[in-house]
């Protein structure tokens, strides 16, 4: 059973706090964000027309050193500023216990973006890569089980390539984010 995460409510940090905050990949996550733009104009109504849901919360385990958090949290606080649901960052280190209970293919994987709602039962979650993105990763740990076998690491340098290569050069994995964050907040 999902957690309940009204305690949490009001313990993280803000979009603004979080990147103001950050002494790691500050620039780089600047970068992304100010490259976001709305590709899909029904996407773009879908986050606006939230404003008048007030029964929704987001949380997101994050930290600054993380690589799939300075790329896809961009992303994440675009969307979530046009619908003004109430967004904040859980530092994954200060938060282990709700991290825990998270995982990602048996791991911590962040970012972990968390809808609740109002009462801080648990709606969905999105992360920590985009479907597409993460889908090199599943393959890796449905391939590789054993952590202790002499060509992990080397297994696991090819797929973090992978994942890299899927990412892309330019902003086209922030519209696939954009469309399964809608389909996820749909569901609600």
């Amino acid at each position: 059973m999902a957690p309940n995460l009204s305690h949490k409510f009001g313990k993280g940090l803000s979009p603004e706090e979080f990147v103001s905050n950050m002494t790691q990949n500050k620039e780089a996550f600047q970068d992304w964000y100010q490259r976001f733009e709305w590709t899909n104009a029904e996407d773009q109504a879908f986050f606006e027309s939230l404003n008048y849901r007030d029964d929704l919360r987001v949380l997101i385990l994050a930290a600054d050193w993380c690589g799939d958090v300075v790329r896809n949290i961009p992303v994440v606080f675009q969307a979530m500023e046009i619908t003004g649901i109430p967004t904040e960052v859980l530092i994954m280190e200060n938060h282990l216990e709700i991290m825990d209970q998270f995982l990602t293919l048996g791991g911590r994987s962040i970012p972990v973006v968390i809808f609740a709602d109002s009462g801080g039962h648990v709606l969905g979650t999105w992360g920590p890569r985009p479907a597409h993105v993460q889908e090199a990763m599943v393959q890796f740990k449905t391939e590789n089980k054993d952590p202790e076998a002499a060509d992990y690491q080397d297994k696991l340098t090819e797929t973090r390539k992978e994942i890299i290569q899927r990412y892309g050069e330019g902003t086209e994995y922030q519209a696939a984010i954009i469309r399964e964050l809608r389909e996820l907040i749909s569901g609600f």
